[in-house]
């Protein structure tokens, strides 16, 4: 990509969507569009198509535009497969029409069969059932790898599939009714600090463990994937390890500087038990993530405390 390329960015102002922008407004990228910031309505094929052939845009970034924890994913699970499918069918199409130089598409790690060995690797999709707990969610995020690989064989249009670990860091989602774990509870623990409340509710029992990827990782992760990956099979973008949500609620709190009690409200659903990433072969092509999670939670603390 050059400073003048063309890029569009599909998303819905969450992690994602915001580190691809920032990066490239920090390096003085001339023409990048969003579906949020330019009011493209990615629901409607008319629009997508038209935007395509006025815009004429070269590369193209496809994240969800409906994603959220357990809890959105209960409420809205009917949004969250219809909007993603819809978004995905009409931006993945009209970019194989306008001849778009490379796709990126966001798969997510609940795409993964949930009794799935740990670390999962690539080859266990379509191996086993997914998480009833965001099964539509996961449904849709399936079909738009599907999509893209299907376009690559067919029609050659050079889509690549990326399933990241969770992303977290400055310009995540905190809103505690819709945001994913770690954003919830760092909103959760700056309510509670400034608060002086003396409790802290986690969902679940705390025991199971998530992988969390720093949003600056995940944007390099992205660059040199664009530059060094053409394959339609998707690849794991994650950092290696998982933490237990207890280990990863002490941690928020410490850093928060909670006092209080935290507890586990084990009426509430776990979701899947483990999802561990194999990032084996983004690591053979040469990436490796930096930010440490304890580094990473400092700096998304931060970041929140100054906007909140």
């Amino acid at each position: 990509m050059q400073r003048n390329s063309r890029i569009l960015i599909i998303g819905h102002q969450d992690s994602l969507e915001n580190s691809l922008w920032n990066y490239f407004a920090s390096k003085n990228y001339t023409y990048v569009t969003t579906n949020t910031r330019n009011r493209l309505d990615v629901l409607s094929q008319v629009g997508v198509c038209k935007f395509f052939k006025e815009v004429h845009p070269e590369y193209v970034f496809l994240g969800s535009i409906r994603s959220g924890g357990i809890a959105a994913n209960q409420a809205h699970a009917a949004e969250f497969i219809y909007e993603n499918l819809q978004a995905q069918n009409n931006v993945i199409h009209s970019a194989y029409e306008a001849k778009v130089k490379k796709l990126v598409y966001f798969a997510a790690s609940c795409i993964y069969p949930k009794a799935a060995q740990q670390p999962i690797q690539e080859n266990s999709l379509g191996t086993g059932v997914m998480e009833e707990t965001s099964e539509p969610y996961s449904i849709a995020k399936l079909a738009g790898m599907k999509l893209c690989q299907t376009y690559r064989r067919q029609y050659g249009l050079d889509a690549i599939t990326i399933v990241p670990a969770t992303l977290y860091g400055p310009g995540s989602d905190m809103n505690m009714e819709n945001a994913h774990v770690m954003g919830a509870l760092i909103a959760k623990f700056h309510q509670a600090q400034q608060r002086n409340e003396k409790t802290v509710t986690v969902w679940g029992t705390g025991k199971p463990r998530r992988e969390f990827l720093y949003v600056d990782d995940f944007m390099q992760g992205v660059l040199f994937l664009m530059q060094h990956y053409r394959s339609d099979q998707a690849i794991n973008l994650g950092v290696g390890t998982d933490i237990s949500i207890k280990h990863l609620a002490q941690m928020i709190g410490h850093i928060s500087g909670f006092k209080g009690k935290i507890v586990f409200d084990t009426s509430k659903p776990d979701g899947v038990k483990r999802k561990l990433l194999d990032s084996s072969r983004v690591r053979q092509l040469g990436w490796r993530p930096k930010v440490a999670l304890e580094e990473g939670i400092y700096k998304t603390y931060s970041w929140f405390k100054s906007i909140a």
